[in-house]
């Protein structure tokens, strides 16, 4: 094209011989390009080793492959696949080096080059005996090459040391099992040799040994020892194994002899666990059968006598982590069906369980709270009402066969399971409640002889007196039956079991003041009390457990609230007691009423007028719960290290910590954050580390109230001190989240100031903030209207344009970025100008095209940039002049020559002979800089009386 190029143009205007020369000239490019499409081998080949020398290994490839396409020639084919299987070396993609390399050897066994390389690609896929032989071939054929010599030595010894490793390994793993069998082995003996059994299972190639050497029969047999430190070792050993490894999980047997194997064994079939392993993913193709088996393992567990209380805790904590889908968006929900079928009535029968009769299945303090939370997930994840209905069948059906078998303790059970599914799914336990008979028989119950019938019958009113309905039912029934219990009874756990009925009641109001429904002064009596109990040491935990779910219903009322936060000893003893995970519902509603931090209602005046007119109840709100009553109360939770607290609770187990839960622990950290000068105690006692988990899980209000506490910390601390090492990266993506449109304005500003600050700190968050998609919501409220939130947004860019990916997107055609930019630096608003203005000045300095680019995006670019130079603000100004430096740099001689014939000169003049001054120095040497430019370009002359820098 090249050659005929100007006898092209030279004929262009020519009539003779117009007409042939024009059709010789396509004749001969269609034959060209027919060519070039069929290639050369040979050229192809050559072009190949060109781009290979310049380090071009992608483009050396593509000529290499297509050079193999065309090629006839056996020898040439054999150079070519050599070469190409040099390529792959240099891309780590040793697969397929290696069969490159064994192409060419097919045609040349003696073709050393190609010999050595498919002995690198072998030594890097591990097949050290394979790589051996190829390069103890190069050195028969090369008995001098110093390199083939090292290589075989070196592989000569990896090899020794690998079957040494594997032997003794072998024999390291009969030796440990011998000892832990051996009765007379020493005790130390013995433990030493289950830790080395449990550390070689972490590892794979450990962990492949022991199963080879029959290891999970033998594991199993240390399991029916019966003792427990070898329960203990094989257990942890048999976890080491199953991790990630579905081959070695298929057997039934081991969800059977340990059931905290479930989960890894869980995540192995289920994908959960997202390893690469290889090939052994195909081993089991339907992992249904042995997770079916794995699960009646652990319904059989709940259930079971056999178990103790913690081993039935883990089983009903691993069946709520696992049964329930993790999203609603998913559709399979089948294994919350089969627990049902399989497992409701064995999860009831667990929360009807009394510890105080005879004959009862082992628990801890956990276990009924455990099973409630769990018959609440079970419930939740039913997707119909016929699912609904059936679930609330079983319940009906199993308390209705345990109440009609006229026995007294299984009457008691029947009530006890009621009050556990009222903790959990309480529209099944409602329902149960209003049966016929079964309200009449809690409050006969009430005034039974025995303290365990007192005990249940009161706690199942108090469970079920959380609707407003139910409780005016009881406040007519049974309030004076709570009283007289209150009063006549010596036993201290049923007393304080009545007091919190008798709280329950008079809170039903909720913080409605004109809703009392005891005299006044009724409900801070109760609250003394409760706050007595609770701050006195010699009361059990249990009974003291009790008075925090009495204040949690009394902090309803304002003058509680006051009275709760003015005693710090009851204040520390709640905190001391919230690491119980039982009572973690119970301290998060105290701490959200004492905040205020409650879901409220916005009433219109209009509204409360037209209420009242019409004779209709209109909510009055207690004077105590105005603005500056909260704010005192935070300060006082603050002082008393609540923040600390609230990051012990979010540790606490994730089947405790439910949503609802973690929803509140959000809200109250919102409260708290309000003052910006309090932020600052926030991160002093570990609230940045518990907001993270906060604002990843849970309901998607809790997640957003989290994310909002991060963005006010992020905004204004250092993030190195807020969120140490690499728990900064965790937080962009709660930010991100609060920059979608359905959030109000407040979050999205916080966001942005959050993000402002963080991407200021270092390029890594800066790349971590796109690679989350941020920057189309940043680009999007840089058009917003409010001009706090399009700042912020301009802010937040100003930080962002030093990434590349940034520049690539202002680079881009066919869009207004660069133009909004611009056209921003020409508001009136001087905080908006400066990150408008800084944001130009460093992409315009990254990328000389942008010089260009912004004189073609809108006619006003030069009487813009003209004001910023003209600008009082001496930062405004500054950033100006440094965008005018990068036009005059940008390599476009036209637009360094526009400029300087334009008034900008004289502006450049003007301000760079100035006299120095500290203020506006910055501005003046840039502007400097800027005249140097133009006299280096040659477009004016010197200064005669320039000032000396």
């Amino acid at each position: 094209c090249t050659l005929w190029k100007e006898p092209l143009l030279s004929l262009h205007n020519k009539t003779t011989h117009r007409f042939d020369f024009t059709f010789h000239i396509y004749i001969n490019i269609y034959i060209f390009q027919f060519f070039c499409q069929m290639g050369d081998p040979i050229q192809l080949k050559e072009e190949g080793n060109k781009h290979f020398q310049a380090g071009d290994i992608d483009k050396a490839i593509e000529c290499y492959t297509k050079a193999i396409k065309v090629c006839q020639d056996k020898k040439v084919l054999a150079v070519i696949y050599r070469n190409r299987s040099a390529c792959y070396l240099k891309k780590e993609n040793y697969a397929n080096a290696a069969s490159d390399a064994t192409k060419a050897i097919d045609v040349d066994a003696k073709d050393i080059k190609a010999l050595y390389r498919r002995c690198q690609a072998l030594e890097k896929l591990g097949k050290l005996d394979m790589a051996f032989k190829d390069v103890q071939r190069c050195a028969t054929l090369e008995p001098k090459n110093k390199t083939f010599l090292e290589t075989l030595r070196r592989l000569g010894a990896e090899i020794q040391s690998k079957l040494k490793t594997t032997f003794s390994t072998d024999s390291r793993v009969q030796n440990m099992f011998d000892i832990l069998f051996d009765e007379e082995s020493e005790k130390d003996k013995k433990e030493k040799a289950a830790n080395n059994l449990i550390v070689l299972s972490r590892e794979d190639a450990g962990a492949e040994r022991i199963f080879q050497n029959n290891g999970v029969t033998l594991l199993l047999n240390m399991i029916e020892t019966g003792k427990p430190e070898m329960i203990l070792a094989a257990v942890r050993t048999l976890s080491g194994m199953c991790t990630g490894h579905k081959a070695r999980v298929s057997h039934g047997e081991i969800a059977l002899a340990a059931c905290n194997l479930f989960q890894c064994i869980n995540d192995s079939l289920t994908g959960g666990d997202t390893r690469e392993y290889g090939k052994e993913a195909d081993l089991v193709m339907d992992p249904s059968k042995d997770l079916k088996t794995i699960l009646l393992s652990l319904l059989e567990m709940v259930a079971s006598k056999k178990v103790s209380g913690h081993g039935r805790d883990q089983a009903l904590n691993l069946l709520s982590k696992n049964v329930p889908r993790k999203e609603k968006k998913e559709q399979d929900h089948s294994k919350t069906l089969f627990t049902i079928d399989h497992g409701l009535k064995k999860i009831l029968k667990v929360c009807g369980q009394v510890p105080e009769l005879p004959d009862q299945l082992p628990l801890t303090e956990n276990t009924q709270l455990i099973a409630s939370v769990l018959l609440n997930k079970l419930y939740d994840d039913l997707k119909c009402d016929p699912e609904r209905n059936n679930f609330r069948d079983i319940c009906d059906e199993y308390i209705k066969y345990v109440h009609e078998t006229f026995n007294m303790d299984k009457t008691i059970h029947a009530i006890n399971c009621i009050s556990g599914l009222l903790q959990g799914p309480f529209d099944v336990g409602n329902a149960l409640v209003g049966r016929q008979g079964i309200m009449e028989m809690m409050v006969a119950l009430c005034g039974s002889e025995r303290e365990v019938d007192q005990m249940v019958a009161v706690e199942a009113l108090i469970h079920a007196s959380s609707k407003m309905s139910r409780a005016s039912f009881i406040i007519t029934n049974g309030v004076s039956l709570l009283k007289d219990i209150y009063k006549q009874t010596k036993n201290e756990k049923i007393k304080i079991r009545a007091l919190v009925g008798l709280c329950k009641l008079g809170s039903a109001g909720g913080d409605d003041y004109s809703l009392r429904q005891f005299a006044e002064g009724s409900t801070e009596k109760l609250a003394k009390q409760c706050r007595k109990w609770l701050c006195n040491p010699q009361i059990d935990t249990k009974t003291r457990k009790w008075a925090i779910e009495g204040l949690a219903y009394l902090t309803n009322d304002a003058d509680v609230k006051d009275d709760f936060v003015e005693d710090e000893p009851a204040m520390q003893a709640m905190f001391e007691l919230s690491r119980d995970k039982t009572i973690l519902y119970a301290v998060a509603c105290i701490l959200v009423n004492c905040t205020n931090s409650y879901e409220k209602k916005e009433i219109l005046p209009e509204l409360v007028q037209l209420a009242k007119f019409s004779k209709q109840h209109v909510p009055e709100q207690h004077p105590k719960d105005k603005k500056d009553f909260v704010e005192k109360r935070v300060k006082r939770l603050l002082k008393a290290g609540v923040t600390s607290a609230l990051a012990v609770m979010v540790k606490a187990d994730n089947t405790i910590l439910t949503d609802q839960t973690k929803e509140m622990l959000a809200r109250v950290f919102l409260a708290l954050s309000e003052d910006p000068r309090d932020r600052g105690t926030i991160v002093a006692q570990g609230g940045g580390k518990a907001l993270i988990p906060l604002a990843l899980e849970g309901t998607e209000a809790g997640k957003v109230k989290a994310s909002h506490v991060i963005a006010k910390i992020a905004a204004i601390s250092n993030p190195e001190i807020a969120f140490p090492g690499e728990r900064v990266y965790e937080v962009i993506r709660p930010l991100v989240n609060l920059l979608h449109t359905d959030r109000d304005g407040m979050q999205n500003y916080e966001a942005l100031r959050g993000l402002t600050n963080l991407a200021g700190f270092s390029e890594k968050l800066r790349v971590k903030i796109v690679k989350e998609k941020a920057l189309p919501e940043i680009e999007n409220y840089m058009f917003e209207e409010n001009d706090q939130i399009r700042l912020a947004a301009t802010e937040c860019m100003c930080n962002l344009v030093t990434c590349k990916e940034v520049q690539d997107r202002y680079l881009e055609d066919g869009n207004d970025k660069l133009k909004l930019l611009v056209l921003l630096c020409g508001e009136d608003d001087d905080k908006l100008q400066i990150a408008a203005a800084g944001a130009l000045a460093m992409i315009t300095a990254a990328q000389k095209k942008l010089c260009t680019k912004m004189t073609l995006v809108t006619s006003q670019w030069l009487e813009i940039l003209q004001r910023l130079c003209l600008h009082t603000n001496a930062q405004v100004q500054h950033r100006g002049l440094v965008i005018v430096y990068n036009m005059l740099n940008s390599d476009n001689s036209d637009l360094a020559k526009k400029l300087i014939e334009s008034e900008l000169l004289e502006i450049l003049s003007v301000v760079g002979k100035a006299e120095d001054n500290p203020k506006r120095q910055e501005a003046i040497d840039a502007a400097r800089t800027c005249l140097v430019k133009a006299m280096d370009l040659g477009l004016i002359k010197p200064f005669t009386n320039f000032p000396p820098k």
